[in-house]
């Protein structure tokens, strides 16, 4: 049908029918997303670190400084929010995090947005935790505008590896989550090229994206937490919230709330196979004149097993050599 047969305006009243559409698309979505609950909700936020030599047994900090966890930071907010986020570029306040164990610049950053978007409710900070196994703790006050939560904890040492979350949501729909467990796991915030707990600073440029760290990546065998033989990593930290009921409103920074523990945890054991050097150049053939000689090379050890993990190789062999000058 040609244009000329078509009534006056029927291009407007298309565009306006396809926009009607859609806004009442993305507002049904929206709607579906929102939560519903009619009063804020209280809970216990506990981090429990599990960075253990058993678990973890490669390049295990164990001085200067020894394995820890930094202060945790963590943000209430909507889904306009993110503290950060998987496959993006790192903010000013949360390199400075995830490379210094600072807190300000992060902060800073969240009440700004606080300010501008009113999509942050609420920050939290829990103390650090001076070993890599222990617990640290604090109240969060939650609202349905605001249901999802957000938070980091540094590795320490590390170059700008941490755990954490990104928009966990608390409200299915109308009800606010009795209690989550997760398992959380190192990712890098793509600042500092380091390999290793201990590596000097290395800025990346260009930096790169937040990238979690897997058994096999990164695929180096100088990494920290390349363990070849495992799928996948075993959890590093574990986070629990558990709803308060009967719970006045307000919150607290730093908590110090009980945990319910059955004995000492027994943690599983990693396997740590035995890594060696290259062989060094042959030395010198030794020998009398009239009878064969013997050469010898050796290489050293970079990694002692650990937890049953392949023994070491032998560090020393030789072969029989000639040489035009005997003895």
């Amino acid at each position: 049908m040609s244009a000329e047969l078509l009534p006056p305006g029927w291009l407007q009243r298309t565009l306006a029918v396809m926009l009607w559409l859609s806004c009442g698309s993305a507002l049904r979505l929206a709607n579906q997303m929102a939560c519903t609950a009619r009063s804020p909700a209280t809970y216990i936020l506990v981090f429990t670190g599990q960075w253990n030599p058993t678990t973890f047994p490669k390049q295990y900090p164990m001085f200067r400084p020894p394995a820890q966890w930094s202060k945790l930071i963590a943000v209430s907010h909507s889904s306009r929010f993110h503290l950060w986020q998987e496959g993006s570029l790192a903010s000013q306040g949360v390199q400075m995090f995830a490379e210094r164990g600072v807190t300000a610049a992060l902060i800073k950053e969240t009440k700004e947005v606080k300010k501008i978007m009113r999509s942050v409710h609420g920050v939290y900070r829990a103390p650090g935790i001076s070993n890599g196994i222990g617990h640290t703790s604090t109240e969060l006050h939650m609202q349905p505008r605001s249901p999802r939560l957000s938070l980091m904890v540094k590795i320490i040492p590390s170059p700008d590896w941490f755990v954490g979350v990104d928009s966990l949501d608390l409200c299915d729909g109308g009800q606010w989550v009795q209690e989550v467990s997760l398992g959380l796991y190192p990712y890098d915030a793509g600042t500092d090229s380091g390999f290793t707990f201990s590596s000097p600073n290395y800025l990346t440029v260009p930096q790169e994206n937040i990238t979690q760290i897997t058994s096999q990546n990164p695929n180096h065998p100088a990494n920290s937490f390349y363990y070849p033989k495992l799928e996948t990593l075993p959890p590093l930290a574990r986070l629990t919230l558990t709803r308060q009921t009967g719970h006045s409103p307000g919150h607290k920074q730093f908590s110090n709330h009980i945990l319910r523990e059955a004995g000492s945890k027994r943690y599983s054991e990693t396997p740590l196979d035995c890594e060696v050097s290259r062989w060094s150049s042959w030395g010198l053939c030794l020998e009398k004149c009239g009878r064969p000689g013997v050469r010898h090379r050796t290489r050293y050890i970079l990694l002692q097993p650990a937890n049953s993990g392949t023994a070491c190789p032998d560090l020393e062999e030789g072969e029989i050599c000639s040489s035009e000058n005997c003895i």
